[in-house]
């Protein structure tokens, strides 16, 4: 049986290399053979036992690469392809996806669905942090990459480019919006340059690394605040009159950025969520207006599908926005624990890494 290098999750606190079987292929699948992947803040999670996976999984859910072996039903590619799938590999035949939420394509779960559903990836299936991943339903997922990109200019899309866009999409940003971005991690950053391509004016954004606040800068903000610096409160609120923003968009996921993103909210506003919680929110009654301040609190989890991932690299393809300089390190896949070490630990100005095969 042929045998691949896969980074499995053994236990929390533990994520190694490890030999696993290259996998079948089934008739509505495909399998690609991965050329470059990443390690994402949900598997920091993972590692540290915040997010429950199963003992022996392959971890990882962005993935490029080139399709090494089609399923019988699949059409439309070809092997040798270069393509991505989305984190989210929705089936497009559930009950979620026919209603319009294809992120949250999951199996029955008790009375209803499991939130994150559609996130198979090294969640409830093996995923691309190895040499070579299987994709389900892959007519539905894969997404060709267009002639003249590499790599590291579509890495982002699979997760991080479209769930950060996907918080500026349901924060209802209209032209002329002022906006405060909470965290500038990688998702943070693509949820500023989704406010500006969304028509925002005003983009405010908050970090407590000066680098990250530079890096906004060139994604489209045109205020930024170190909360190590100034109460980030008082200074929105000062910035913007007292009238408050129009949205906020909280990236980080405590309970710290997504009060602060409440208390700077206009009445009506939009809070849009994209942060990972690991334990319990509560709504402070003042900055929630005893629930009378006609408030919209969204959340959103990364939109998938070829379609979805299509329109992301078009816009990278016409310029729109460039995200490549997101990745700061580079790895070999022999080197995963290494690299978690680091992003873990954000050391050495780590925005994202690359892991390569």
């Amino acid at each position: 049986m042929a045998t691949m290098q896969a980074a499995v999750f053994l236990e929390p606190g533990k994520i190694a290399l490890r030999e696993k079987p290259i996998p079948d292929v089934g008739s509505g699948d495909a399998l690609i053979r991965i050329t470059t992947t990443t390690i994402c803040g949900t598997d920091i999670h993972i590692l540290k036992g915040e997010y429950p996976v199963q003992p022996g999984l392959t971890i990882g859910h962005e993935p490029v690469g080139v399709i090494e072996k089609l399923g019988s039903n699949v059409s439309g590619y070809q092997e040798g392809q270069r393509v991505i799938a989305g984190a989210i590999c929705p089936s497009f035949h559930s009950y979620a996806c026919q209603d319009g939420c294809a992120s949250q394509d999951g199996q029955a779960h008790g009375h209803g669905y499991k939130p994150m559903g559609g996130w198979r990836f090294g969640n409830t299936i093996d995923g691309t942090q190895a040499e070579y991943v299987l994709v389900p339903d892959a007519q539905a997922n894969l997404a060709p990459i267009p002639a003249g990109l590499s790599d590291d200019q579509v890495l982002m899309c699979p997760d991080i480019m479209s769930t950060g866009f996907a918080g500026a999409e349901h924060a209802n940003i209209k032209i002329g919006d002022i906006v405060a971005v909470f965290a500038q991690g990688p998702i943070g950053l693509c949820a500023t340059a989704g406010a500006r391509l969304r028509g925002a004016s005003t983009i405010i954004v908050i970090d407590g690394l000066d680098e990250r606040l530079a890096i906004a800068r060139h994604m489209g903000a045109d205020a930024t605040l170190n909360f190590r610096q100034c109460d980030v409160v008082d200074e929105i609120l000062r910035l913007t009159g007292g009238r408050g923003v129009d949205a906020s968009i909280e990236a980080l996921g405590t309970q710290a950025t997504f009060e602060a993103a409440l208390r700077v909210l206009k009445p009506g506003g939009t809070l849009s969520s994209l942060g990972v919680y690991s334990s319990d929110l509560h709504i402070p009654l003042g900055a929630f207006a005893a629930g009378l301040g006609d408030h919209h609190i969204v959340t959103s989890l990364c939109p998938g599908g070829k379609e979805r991932m299509r329109r992301l690299m078009s816009v990278i393809e016409t310029g729109r926005v460039d995200l490549s300089h997101l990745v700061t390190h580079r790895f070999k896949l022999s080197e995963i624990e290494a690299a978690y070490d680091m992003f873990g630990h954000q050391r050495d100005g780590v925005l994202k890494v690359a892991i390569n095969p």
